[in-house]
């Protein structure tokens, strides 16, 4: 199953169309996390849309089984014996047997876990129909340059979610401009992801892709471009706003400029649109009416943090659990991206699936970090780790080893079924710790996979401002945690996150990018971002906390 994960995630993770790389020929079993078995089913599947050894296993067990695997507290044992003994097959049947009580008599479960999954049910998958972001984003690019390849195209710009850097993307919205006469639908529909040609017409086509993803394309003049691109960046909270401060200055606003009357008095560019109504340009990320009108009207608009801010990654993995490149290449990695530092923050003997290391295995692996930092210039290797929080909110590793780590990364992996309350006072029993630094994914979210636990997150920010803690925003594509609403409350609060990539492969470093591209959605600024410091600054702050 691990290797599975590693080769999905390196699949996920790649900057090029997975069917070039393999119509090109290229070797993917020089991927990292991919080996030369998985290799060669990667590419059956590209080539004939199917595996032959999945095949053969469906025609002995039910395809649905795998989904169940998704849902907390079951792994292939568990559901290969719910399959065997209730002949469970689907989360329905699961969700009848656990209503029924039929659940809590197999070994291994109790009643328990048996109402943990009915709750869970009931509540239902978080983000249904929803992409992404992360998978979406690379899909988008490739449609901007095909579109951008036709003769007398002159804009080309994704709108909707996807330009607002949501989490997860419902479809996408394409704006194009272009010379009279360029027939911009027929090449949209041409594009080779197409799976489906809703409707096309010379200003408004629909296709859905071979994803599932829908896209609709505009084609709009130049003199109502910015306004056509205000209106579907949206969201429609944030546009209905401004569309009444419009009305009070008997302006009216819609995808086709400003207008007093009929005259059209701006819309070539959202700036105009914007100063038409009196106010200064709002970045898309903040377009959320969460506060952003009041405070362009006060001009006090927080300078969003860019990518360019960063000084270094504060929770990534290597070989020695779960990752797939080993200390130098991430240190490596780190340093042409032009970080002063990295964070090697591995995990520790409760997180068992992956690998965690005990206090042992932990000091040995910290002489090899110390070994790496030696070896290499232009880098400091910070020696982590990322540590669990047991159900009492001990720390499972002890106080010896922690003691001689750089930086302590706490997460929970387990027990996400607490109440609220327990939970809360798990994870501030934790942040008690002096050894602990950053809170890892407060709220243990999985987009499309697994809801937050039950958690006061009001209270782990207070928390990590009385403690001298820091809250991480995890900007693995899954998480994205802490949520964006979230940080701008722990903004306001005086609380600092560190922006990280829990990279498990050198690669995943770039994860940074889709990171802070969230943060600016919390209205993270630079100073509101520990990782922003200089090295010097940062290992003060951390000694600072002991």
């Amino acid at each position: 199953m691990r290797a599975y994960r590693n080769a999905a995630e390196a699949v996920r993770s790649l900057p090029r169309a997975l069917s070039d790389a393999v119509a090109g020929g290229e070797d993917l079993s020089k991927l990292a996390g991919i080996g030369k078995d998985l290799a060669e089913k990667i590419a059956e599947i590209v080539q004939t849309g199917s595996l032959g050894l999945l095949d053969e296993i469906g025609k002995t067990t039910p395809a649905t089984l795998a989904d169940l695997l998704s849902l907390p507290g079951l792994g292939p044992k568990r559901v290969a014996l719910l399959h065997a003994e209730l002949g469970i097959e689907t989360r329905e049947d699961l969700a009848r047997a656990a209503r029924d009580g039929r659940i809590r008599s197999l070994a291994g479960f109790g009643p328990k876990t048996e109402a943990r999954l009915r709750s869970f049910l009931e509540r239902g998958a978080p983000e249904e129909g929803r992409t992404l972001w992360s998978e979406a984003e690379p899909v988008a690019q490739r449609l901007v340059e095909h579109l951008a390849r036709l003769g007398g195209v002159e804009k080309v710009e994704i709108a909707g979610s996807l330009r607002r850097r949501k989490e997860t993307v419902g479809d996408l919205d394409v704006l194009v401009t272009c010379k009279r006469g360029v027939k911009v639908a027929d090449h949209f529909v041409a594009f080779e992801d197409v799976e489906t040609i809703v409707a096309r017409g010379s200003t408004r086509s629909t296709v859905v892709l071979r994803s599932g993803l829908q896209v609709d394309l505009r084609v709009v003049p130049p003199v109502s471009y910015g306004a056509a691109l205000f209106y579907f960046t949206g969201s429609k909270a944030h546009n209905v706003a401004v569309r009444k401060i419009a009305v009070r200055r008997r302006l009216k606003i819609n995808e086709y400029g400003v207008f007093r009357g009929k005259s059209r008095v701006a819309g070539r560019t959202e700036a105009e649109v914007y100063r038409r109504v009196g106010l200064p340009y709002i970045e898309p990320e903040l377009r959320e009416n969460r506060g952003e009108i009041e405070a362009a009207r006060r001009k006090s608009l927080p300078d969003l943090i860019e990518l360019g801010d960063i000084r270094g990654d504060l929770h990534t993995h290597t070989l020695a659990t779960d990752g797939t490149d080993d200390i130098v290449d991430m240190a490596r990695a780190a340093k042409r991206l032009g970080y002063a530092y990295v964070a090697i923050s591995d995990h520790t003997v409760a997180a068992r699936i992956a690998g965690g290391l005990d206090a042992r295995a932990m000091r040995r692996h910290l002489i090899r970090i110390e070994k790496a930092n030696g070896s290499l210039r232009g880098i400091r290797i910070l020696k982590s780790a990322e540590v669990d929080i047991l159900r009492d909110g001990s720390l499972d590793l002890p106080a010896s080893v922690l003691a001689d780590l750089d930086l302590v990364v706490a997460a929970v992996h387990s027990s996400f079924a607490m109440s609220r309350e327990r939970q809360t006072e798990r994870i501030l029993r934790a942040m008690d710790d002096p050894h602990v630094h950053v809170l890892a994914h407060p709220t243990g979210r999985l987009l499309g996979e697994r809801e937050a636990y039950a958690v006061d997150v009001e209270r782990l920010i207070e928390g990590a401002v009385t403690r001298g803690c820091f809250l991480e925003l995890n900007a693995q594509p899954s998480r994205m945690d802490l949520p964006d609403v979230w940080c701008k409350a722990a903004k306001d609060a005086g609380a600092k996150i560190a922006i990280s990539t829990d990279a498990h492969a050198a690669h995943q470093l770039d994860f940074m990018r889709l990171g802070v591209g969230y943060a600016r959605r919390g209205w993270l600024e630079r100073g509101d971002v520990l990782n922003t410091r200089t090295a010097t600054q940062l290992e003060r702050l951390l000694r600072k906390r002991r």
